[in-house]
């Protein structure tokens, strides 16, 4: 058996180590079942036979009663409509959860790309090169660091939209996100930054480092070659521990207003709507409640089990 595992790859060791933590694999499975709905959305709508967009509500005054919440008991909950309806407007609860979580992870993976891009490159830069680089690197790490982040979304994102949008214009659904993506990745990629740096100034010593400079190789090659390959292990922790915080980051935005407006689905939303009407119709916020609290708990458990596969000292 020894032997055996002596002639394993390291990521053949890895994937050995994940597949034994169940915890591991039942997160994986429920991220890549919210994954796998927000890519199929439109073919979930297709099948469900209701959009996101329709007022169901305004069409069927059956649905709503006179101070406009759904009719029945729990929010509207029956066959044609499988979480029920949404007060005011009346529009399918499923549906707008199901593009409201492609709209947020989507708009979180984008984000979590770019911090990561950025966090790993400002890192292998100040870390390999040192000296003033290193220094200044550092202090705008610091700088950045500085920002109380949340008054520094909420305050950004009108600016960034009125940037390119005139105030008598409506602001397109895609530049909002880009605006928040834009926004998250300024401040999200410090701390990926710190933790690189120190993982290449341990390797830049080392014997293999010293071999490529000697034999001639470039900065930007050993960067490439050398560098790069030997802190995959931290980049991908990292990044599954990142997205999942991302994704609440979305969520804010839009439940205080700044992110993502209507008709645009979006989880955060969903919870700005939920507590303007709780206590009228408590089950609206119960569906994307319970969606993104497991969503978020897989997804950090699932870095933890990644974490623990590359590296089975650190275990929790």
């Amino acid at each position: 058996m020894a032997k055996q595992a002596a002639g394993l790859s390291p990521g053949q060791l890895m994937w050995r180590r994940f597949k034994r933590d169940r915890t591991g694999v039942i997160s994986a499975c429920i991220v890549l079942f919210f994954f796998a709905v927000a890519i199929l959305a439109p073919v979930i709508s297709m099948l469900y036979g209701k959009d996101a967009y329709t007022l169901y509500g305004q069409d069927n005054l059956d649905l709503l009663d006179e101070f406009n919440m759904p009719t029945g008991g729990a929010g509207g909950i029956s066959a044609d409509h499988w979480f029920g309806i949404e007060p005011n407007l009346g529009r399918d609860v499923f549906m707008q959860l199901v593009y409201g979580m492609r709209t947020s992870i989507y708009t979180a993976l984008a984000a979590t790309v770019l911090m990561v891009v950025i966090g790993v490159f400002m890192g292998l830069v100040g870390g390999y090169f040192g000296g003033k680089i290193d220094y200044w690197v550092g202090r705008l790490t610091d700088f950045l660091l500085g920002f109380p982040s949340q008054l520094f979304f909420i305050a950004s994102m009108p600016v960034v939209v009125a940037a390119f949008v005139r105030p008598d214009e409506e602001t397109p659904t895609t530049l909002r996100a880009v605006a928040i993506i834009i926004v998250l990745s300024f401040l999200g990629w410090m701390g990926l930054s710190r933790l690189i740096r120190a993982e290449t100034l341990t390797l830049r010593e080392r014997e293999f480092i010293e071999a490529a400079r000697i034999s001639g190789a470039s900065p930007s090659r050993i960067i490439r070659k050398e560098l790069m390959p030997n802190i995959i292990t931290p980049v991908l922790v990292q990044a599954t521990l990142l997205l999942p915080s991302t994704i609440l980051s979305v969520a804010f935005l839009s439940f205080v207003g700044v992110g993502f407006v209507e008709p645009t689905p979006d989880w955060g939303r969903m919870f700005a709507i939920g507590a303007d009407i709780y206590e009228q119709d408590p089950v609206y916020m119960l569906f994307p409640g319970v969606a993104m609290v497991v969503f978020v708990v897989a997804f950090n458990l699932l870095g933890d089990s990644v974490r623990d596969a590359f590296d089975p000292k650190s275990g929790r």
